[in-house]
């Protein structure tokens, strides 16, 4: 499937045409998506405790993978996907900007500063002793 989570997408047909939205999850074995504030459906809730509220909750529902398109990143356009090798590994490109629609995922890589912040607080205990 073209469509990841967290791409941002523009919906292109359906009661939602033209609105961008999230991709909250894919559902690859469907072919179906779904996007925060697109295909919005009202489910009724019952409360299964005493502490639960019933109520009616709004929730976004499935819709076809083929019915949105990737904006990409970098040029900030709605693109359709392709495919190339780097380094070894298979990486979407848009069609527009040819650059690779995966920088998010890349640039996200958690930073370890919290080890190097335990480092420091144990020397500063074993100077002091």
């Amino acid at each position: 499937m073209k469509v990841k989570k967290n791409d941002t997408v523009l919906v292109l047909t359906g009661k939602d045409n033209g609105k961008t939205g999230k991709v909250l999850r894919a559902l690859p074995g469907d072919n179906r998506v779904v996007v925060d504030g697109v295909n919005v459906q009202k489910k009724h809730k019952k409360a299964r405790s005493a502490q639960e509220t019933s109520g009616i909750v709004e929730q976004a529902g499935p819709i076809d993978a083929s019915n949105v398109l990737v904006i990409c990143p970098v040029c900030g356009k709605a693109t359709r996907v392709s495919y190339a090798v780097v380094d070894g590994k298979k990486v979407r490109i848009c069609k527009k900007c040819k650059m690779s629609l995966d920088v998010k995922a890349e640039s996200k890589k958690p930073a370890k500063k919290a080890t190097a912040k335990k480092a420091s607080k144990k020397k500063s205990t074993v100077e002091e002793a």
